[in-house]
């Protein structure tokens, strides 16, 4: 599974989505979010402000990533 590393307490799902490389822009991380397509922790999230945390799995178009904070 890959990781994506954060600086901070929490970064933001459509954030953490752009920095996974998943989505090319903020304006396509709202679409996906928003259509249910991306799950955190197994859950369907719609919320693009949701706090992602230290070991938090986000699923996307096939893709699976744990956020560890560094």
């Amino acid at each position: 599974m890959q990781e994506v590393v954060i600086k901070d307490e929490f970064i933001k799902l459509g954030q953490v989505l752009k920095l996974a490389g998943l989505v090319d822009s903020g304006v396509e991380a709202k679409i996906v979010i928003q259509d249910g397509k991306v799950k955190v922790n197994g859950a369907v999230e719609t919320q693009r402000g949701k706090k992602i945390v230290n070991n938090d799995k986000v699923s996307y178009n096939g893709n699976t990533f744990v956020v560890k904070q560094g």
